[in-house]
Formats: C-alpha cells, structure tokens, sequence
C-alpha cells in the first residue's frame, strides 16, 4: 500500500509538473498566480447555508470525485472509504458507510446503485436507500474514472483508459473496451456519458468513443486532436473533462487545445474552436462557458463557437470546472476561493472562500442551492443574496 502511495503522488506530480512546464514563458519564467483585486460594488453576495466534513477529501491525491446530486440525497466520498448520503437543504448525514477501501473517484448514481472506485481497482456498488454493499467488481487497473451506470448496466474507466461494462445486478463483467494510449498522459479521466443505448467517452489519444451499452461494440470514432509541436509535453491530447450533453449535440474539449461541439449520431464537428482544457464546462441560457489550462475563463456561443468574452484576472489559479448557478458563473481556484462571474461580460462580481484547500471536483448546482468541495473534503451548499 505504501508503494502505491508513492507511485500516486509521483504520478500527480509529474502531471502538475507538466502543466505548471506547459504555464512557462517563453523565458523559462514560472508565471505566477494573479492576484487578487478587491471587488468595488459586488452584485453578489455568496450565502453559506451549509457546511460538512467528508472524511479527509482526497488527501492532496489528484482523484475523480464528483458529487452526485439526487431527489434523495447529496452523494460524497472521500479517499479513506467513506461514502455519504446527505440531506441536500441540512447537509444532516442520512447514511454514511465505511467501505474499508480507498475510495478514488465518484460517487455516481445509477437507479437505486451508488457506485464508487478504488486506488485498487475495484468498482463498489451500494444501496442507494441505506449504503449497504450490494457487489464489488475488479478493475484491470486504478479505478480512476466515476463509474456511471444506466439500466442493466454500469460503465466503469480505469487510469489506464480501459473501459468495461458490470451487470448492475451482480457487478459482472459484461464487455470491455481497450484502445491505445500515449506513452504519456495527464492523470484525469474522463467521466464515461451514456446517452440512451450509447456510452460516449473521451480518450487520452484525443478521440471520441462511442460504444453501445450493452455490448461494448464500437459504434464509431472521431478525433478531437492531433498530436502537435516538438516536445512531449506539447503533444498531450487527453479529453479529460467531463462531455457535456447539449441540444445540438456533444460538447467535447480536449487538453490538445481543441473545443468542439459534435453531432450525436455522425460524430460530424458542428463547430471547432481553439481552447485548451483539462478542467471543464457548462452551458448557461445561450452561452457555453469554459475554463481553459492558463485560468481563463471563456463564454462562447454554444451554437457557433463564436467568443462572446474571456475574463483573465484569474491566470494561472488552477481554476476548477465552471458551475452556473442562479444566473451567475461560479469557478474555484487553487486558494479555496470562489469567484462570482457576470454571464454578460465576465466580470467578477462577488467572492466568497470555501477554505484553504485546492478546488478541483466540479462544483454541482441545484434549483435552489450551490454545492462545493475541495481538496481536504470541505462540503459547503451556498445560495446568493441581492447586494447590500
């Protein structure tokens, strides 16, 4: 266990290695951290409603944690095996278990399954009612990629881009999915969509994949990049945000510099527009909004692609996946801050901070209240209230 310790941290250091190299100028000077401006007449004042300790978080380990947010309950885990169920409006623990295992990514929901993976390559189901353990399935590797399920079928991603469908009633295997992956890659892993019959997952290699869900058997493939540049480093292409399901099709952002939106059934590009990303995006009304390597944050036209703005007082703070929230854009950075963005123009109006932990699970937003974790397992629900 100890050696799969080190090999972890090693791992996240040379993938943060990577990006803070790729975040150097053309001087070989680091590029620091912008700093924070004080904001003149806030139109936003964050509201804690809420707050919970999950467990230790993931102890400064670079995992695929999500929230999952249900009719039930708030769904969370944390890396020394605790999962909780949460009352969404209270934060009050309706469940908590202890898996006795090194929870890594999720939880996903999947009808009355609550699925988590493991450092040790193993996919956990339990009862959504109460948390007790339904299956445990093995993994060919680190279970890095939340496992998403649909009917009969759960759909688990392992850290070395191996995906596999479980029998959601006796977690066994019923196919795989293998393809091949560069010699080096940023650690993350992509959360598998399943869309109807269909499971559409980004790849290290820069593809799209769409599978059929009951047997694996590949539908067909699209290349969101190319490989580019002189360096090793310049020719990392992962897809390591999570899809995004839209009206028009597929929103698909890749670590190679290429955004996309992609027809469902073709795997046509509709529009492609060059924005570099290993953290995520969410659409709110008409605009698709985006954080990109170096901190910026971008809206675009989710019908065109055309910029409508980008913000870049945030460079280089390691910006969390964007959340839209009650008319707002919502993005945490590496200090445990949390900055409140005009959908109109980009501009900060409101600030607020969790802790002093990183924040890098994508923030969840409900009808009524907004839900963030960082790093150390800080769990807090925010609403918004109009300016003094």
């Amino acid at each position: 266990m100890a050696a799969a310790g080190r090999g972890m941290r090693l791992a996240l250091a040379v993938a943060l290695s990577a990006v803070a190299l790729i975040g150097c100028s053309s001087k070989g000077k680091a590029r620091e951290p912008a700093k924070l401006v004080s904001i003149k007449d806030a139109q936003v004042r964050p509201d804690d409603v809420w707050t919970r300790s999950i467990g230790g978080g993931s102890e400064g380990y670079y995992s695929g944690f999500r929230l999952a947010l249900g009719e039930d309950a708030l769904f969370a885990a944390s890396l020394d095996g605790k999962v909780y169920a949460l009352n969404p409006k209270t934060g009050d623990i309706i469940w908590r278990v202890r898996t006795k295992a090194r929870v890594i990514s999720g939880p996903g929901i999947s009808d009355n399954l609550v699925l988590v993976g493991t450092l040790d390559g193993e996919i956990i189901a339990l009862k959504r009612a109460d948390g007790k353990e339904v299956w445990r399935s093995r993994a060919p590797s680190e279970a890095l990629g939340p496992p998403v399920g649909s009917g009969n079928v759960v759909v688990a991603k392992s850290s070395d881009g191996r995906e596999y469908g479980l029998d959601a009633v006796t977690g066994e295997r019923k196919w795989s999915f293998d393809r091949y992956e560069p010699s080096l890659t940023l650690r993350g892993v992509s959360a598998p969509l399943i869309i109807g019959n269909r499971v559409y997952t980004g790849l290290d290699n820069g593809k799209l994949a769409v599978l059929n869900l009951i047997d694996g058997s590949p539908v067909w493939e699209q290349t969101i990049s190319v490989a580019t540049g002189r360096s090793v480093l310049d020719q990392l292409t992962d897809i390591d945000s999570d899809l995004l399901a839209g009206t028009d099709g597929l929103y698909v952002v890749s670590y190679g510099g290429d955004l996309a939106l992609i027809d469902y059934n073709t795997g046509d590009s509709r529009w492609r527009r060059g924005v570099k990303s290993y953290t995520g995006m969410v659409q709110g009304g008409d605009k698709l909004f985006v954080t990109d390597d170096d901190g910026t944050v971008w809206a675009l036209d989710a019908a065109s692609g055309a910029a409508a703005w980008k913000q870049q007082d945030l460079k280089y703070r390691r910006l969390s996946p964007p959340a839209y929230f009650k008319g707002y854009v919502v993005v945490g950075d590496y200090k445990g801050y949390l900055h409140w963005l005009s959908p109109a123009d980009g501009k900060i109006v409101g600030r607020t901070r969790l802790g002093s932990g990183p924040i890098v699970t994508p923030p969840v937003a409900g009808a009524d209240l907004l839900y963030i974790m960082d790093m150390a397992g800080k769990l807090r629900a925010f609403d918004v209230k109009p300016p003094r």
